[in-house]
């Protein structure tokens, strides 16, 4: 063994860093105890992707509660300190001498007035596909300590004690994506499309499949209409590879998107894509679920009558879900209303947002749907 003297403070942070992974919110006690190496007053998280105008995460443990809402309500759209060199630790004084002194004004002088404006910044970027637009799939993770302007500033030793954690916290948040993918939501996927003998594939925001079903996995295997590409999903299609990655660039709104893939040999499939919520990462978009079925498998009502599993695979409420579980079996909306107990009015209003939600615009079409999606 060597006989280096051993950084008690820095191991207890790198500790509470890899433990945060799994924590909700990420990373409170990492974050008080990296403050406290670095002999600070906070430090900040903040995850957030290009052009939003409020973080997915913004987390700064102790401090005060109003200037936390005001810049996450307001300064965080005007915030000039970002954009830092990838992993480089950078000060906010020197960042700001770099523009203009007229230049965010604003922002200037609500940190001022804060006095805590003696800032270490290290900005983490993550993602973007090839081919893809420049802010397509991205985000950053930026990590900040701040110290009151009362204290004395940063040394270049307790900036190099910043950066020796660099590369753990890119670690860190990479493992942090990923349990987000392999979250519960996912087990909830699982089961459901297991139970409906539905093939499933789950991808990230670069396409990527970070999840799937033994079924899904033999429809690959088969190479018609769409195959295993390394770790993406590919279609023969363009045309479906240009709709999928169309809804990832935007998968937080509209209702579910439905393709058909015609495969000649092996039988067509169609394919229904749900988004994945993952708000501390993506702000609930770039991820989706696709669930893929045969349309002519007879498929037994009783798949259809399961409305935790149509809740689940639509994103439906549950009272939604119980009404079209019956609408399924073939009854008219007056009979659903009835077999349910509720108001022909309340069921069609329920039924107006089951169309919304599915996309479909007549209860044959929902019908369809559902039978597709049992069997």
């Amino acid at each position: 063994m060597g006989g280096g003297a051993i950084d008690n403070g820095f191991s207890d942070v790198l500790a509470r860093l890899y433990a945060g992974v799994g924590e909700t919110p990420p990373w409170r006690a990492f974050l008080e105890a990296l403050a406290r190496w670095m002999d600070a007053s906070f430090a900040t998280l903040i995850i957030t992707a290009p052009g939003k105008r409020q973080p997915a995460t913004f987390l700064t443990p102790g401090s005060d509660a109003e200037f936390d809402a005001a810049y996450t309500e307001t300064l965080f759209a005007e915030d000039p300190f970002q954009g830092l060199p990838d992993g480089v630790v950078t000060s906010y004084a020197e960042f700001m001498d770099g523009l203009s002194p007229d230049a965010f004004a604003t922002y200037r002088e609500a940190m001022a007035r804060s006095g805590f404006d003696q800032v270490l910044g290290i900005d983490l970027h993550f993602g973007g596909s090839a081919g893809g637009r420049p802010d397509e799939g991205r985000y950053e993770a930026r990590f900040r300590v701040s110290r009151h302007n009362s204290l004395p500033d940063f040394t270049r030793e307790e900036r190099a004690r910043l950066q020796a954690l660099a590369q753990h916290l890119r670690i860190a948040v990479t493992l942090f994506e990923k349990l987000q993918f392999a979250g519960a939501e996912h087990g909830m996927f699982h089961a459901t499309a297991q139970g409906l003998g539905l093939a499933l594939l789950v991808l990230d925001r670069n396409r990527r499949i970070v999840s799937s079903n033994a079924l899904a996995e033999s429809l690959m295997a088969e190479d018609e209409g769409l195959r295993r590409r390394g770790e993406e999903l590919a279609f023969a299609d363009g045309a479906h590879q240009k709709l999928v990655g169309e809804v990832l660039a935007d998968a937080s709104s509209g209702p579910l998107t439905r393709f058909r893939i015609e495969r000649p040999v092996h039988g067509d499939l169609v394919v229904t894509a749900r988004p994945v919520e993952l708000s501390a990462i993506h702000s609930g978009a770039g991820a989706l679920a696709l669930f893929l079925a045969r349309p002519n498998r007879q498929s037994g009502p009783e798949t259809r009558r399961d409305p935790q599993g149509l809740r689940d695979l639509l994103g439906l409420t549950m009272a939604e879900a119980r009404l079209a579980a019956v609408l399924g079996e073939g009854m008219s909306l007056v009979e659903a209303a009835r077999a349910l107990g509720i108001a022909h009015n309340t069921a069609k209003v329920q039924l107006r947002a089951v169309f919304a939600k599915t996309g479909v615009r007549r209860q044959a079409q929902l019908v369809a749907l559902l039978a597709s999606l049992g069997g």
